[in-house]
């Protein structure tokens, strides 16, 4: 059955790979995006686009939408230390007023972009979603928040809803990858060390008490992270709130990740050693067993190996691109 379907934030990462699965599965896209982090370029062939916030969902959502993708949200953990205020009005803010406009549409189905920082430091790994949620930077608490008010409108207003709570997503899809600026994310950084673009990866803290003395982080590949969403569509009740997290449920350590970036590449990449980042926990790695409960969800590309190759090709041609406007220029 063909739907209707709006994707805010669609001109992301995740937005955007999203977006093009549900292409590719017979759906009508429209994408909202106000391109402040996103990219024109980056919406896939065969959506609408609308440039607009998402503070302003109100004036072009209505009654032909069967349901909404919600990934319109400021995610930069450091950053939303030094700028709380802003990370308050545009990831609640804004979805409070979308929810409003889904409210006044009668549109009645959501998937939430939410995170895995709203767990903060887990006491215990694998994390569950009974885990206690204690966020330690105010891009956690804003994304808890909104976790939060969704309940509210399903119980209230019988909203059907999936939030879904990334833990380090990876790797890229065709000619959509990661590309955020500045870049904080392991993957991508290394990749930058093996392109000459970054002389050395900083690998913050080897006495982890982990096997090789690195921080251990559960890694998704992008393209399985859409495929959790596309299905989520099809699980979720009106009225209620379903929260699943979504990892492979296997960890890799920071040197680990560096040394697959080396096999696959082909190229040497630096490390420097540098302290501890605080609130760095040793191991964050997802039990995914109520995705696969609830949503049928199983990641098909688990192998690390294969989300850096990904991620790799993505990263080449991004800076060919580059390359080829700066001569231009």
């Amino acid at each position: 059955m063909t739907r209707k379907y709006l994707v805010t934030g669609g001109a992301g990462y995740v937005g955007s790979v999203v977006a093009a699965h549900l292409l590719e599965r017979g759906h009508e896209v429209v994408v909202l995006d106000d391109l402040s982090t996103g990219f024109a370029e980056a919406v896939p062939e065969g959506a609408g686009f609308i440039e607009g916030r998402v503070q302003d969902a109100a004036r072009w959502i209505d009654g032909s939408y069967d349901g909404v993708l919600h990934f319109a949200a400021f995610s930069q953990v450091g950053e939303s230390v030094a700028k709380p205020e802003k990370y308050w009005e545009n990831n609640v803010g804004g979805t409070m007023a979308l929810l409003a406009a889904m409210r006044a549409a009668g549109v009645g189905r959501l998937v939430f972009s939410s995170t895995a920082a709203t767990y903060g430091e887990p006491e215990t790994v694998p994390v569950t979603e009974t885990a206690p949620t204690a966020p330690t930077s105010p891009y956690g608490a804003s994304k808890l928040a909104v976790d939060h008010m969704i309940g509210g409108e399903c119980a209230a207003h019988g909203l059907a809803a999936v939030s879904l709570r990334y833990f380090n997503v990876a790797g890229a899809y065709g000619t959509l990858g990661e590309r955020h600026e500045p870049e904080s994310h392991l993957i991508p950084l290394v990749l930058q060390v093996a392109l000459g673009r970054r002389e050395a990866i900083s690998v913050y803290g080897e006495d982890y008490p982990t096997p090789d003395g690195t921080c251990v982080r559960d890694y998704i590949h992008v393209a399985d992270l859409a495929e959790a969403h596309l299905l989520a569509l099809d699980a979720m009740t009106p009225g209620e709130h379903l929260i699943c997290n979504l990892g492979n449920g296997n960890g890799f350590s920071v040197r680990e990740v560096v040394e697959t970036v080396r096999k696959v590449t082909g190229h040497p990449v630096p490390e420097v050693t540098a302290p501890r980042r605080p609130g760095d926990p040793a191991v964050l790695v997802a039990s995914a067993e109520a995705a696969r409960e609830r949503l049928g969800w199983t990641p098909s590309r688990p192998d690390l190996a294969g989300v850096v190759a990904d991620a790799w090709a993505f990263a080449r041609l991004r800076t060919t691109r580059q390359e080829e406007e700066e001569r231009g220029a």
